[in-house]
């Protein structure tokens, strides 16, 4: 086994991104500091290569792990799996920051930056609504609701309730689907229209509904959908 402590010490992951900068290290070199220290039989790069590969190299894949999942690997033991999970909570966490409330939305790839990071990673259904001022500037962002692998129920009356204590003139409905499918279900389609006929009545404008994946995103605005 080649340890961290026989790589030349320009090579050595904590040194690497001192001196490199974060940049210059692999997936499995951010884990192995992570990790910090291997086992016996391998060293805390080889390990983080073997969860990896178990991901099939793929971080969102690794960030919908458990704690559990994390014990399985000989030479990780409680703390490093916490410490694991908590560095993937941290990036699952990460919001724009709080200057981006007055943001303005000017097409629906504005709208998935803003509400992606709410959605990465999970491997459940949840709804959120982006809440709008007159200008298209976003006044708030909220759940509505949180499902399960495939499926949330998302109550009219509970996002338009939102809208008018906030005085919203705009809202953007957005849910992700764990499955990676980015075409809209029936049941997407029809909560869409209830939710647009409904806002005609009281002048408060459906703008767009956003299906998020892991990696890309559906507009209904985009396809037309909303007539």
């Amino acid at each position: 086994m080649d340890t961290i402590k026989s790589l030349a010490l320009d090579e050595r992951p904590r040194e690497k991104l001192i001196n490199k900068g974060r940049d210059s290290l692999s997936n499995s070199e951010l884990l192995a500091i992570i990790i910090g220290s291997g086992s016996a039989e391998k060293s805390a790069i080889e390990l983080s290569r073997e969860i990896l590969a178990d991901s099939d190299n793929d971080l969102n894949i690794l960030s919908r792990k458990s704690i559990q999942d994390f014990l399985k690997y000989k030479g990780i033991g409680v703390a490093k799996a916490v410490s694991i999970y908590a560095a993937l909570e941290i990036a699952r966490r990460k919001r724009p920051s709080k200057r981006s409330e007055k943001s303005k939305i000017n097409c629906s790839r504005d709208s998935y930056v803003h509400m992606y990071p709410m959605f990465a990673d999970l491997d459940h259904e949840q709804f959120h609504v982006m809440f709008l001022n007159r200008g298209n500037q976003i006044i708030g962002i909220q759940q509505i609701s949180k499902g399960g692998l495939t499926g949330t129920v998302a109550d009219g009356r509970i996002i338009f309730q939102k809208a008018l204590e906030t005085k919203s003139t705009g809202i953007i409905l957005a849910h992700n689907h764990p499955s990676g499918q980015l075409k809209p279900s029936e049941s997407d389609i029809r909560l869409t229209n209830n939710l647009l006929e409904f806002g005609k009545m009281i002048e408060l404008h459906v703008l767009d509904h956003l299906i998020i994946t892991d990696n890309n995103y559906f507009s209904f605005a985009d396809e037309g959908l909303l007539i």
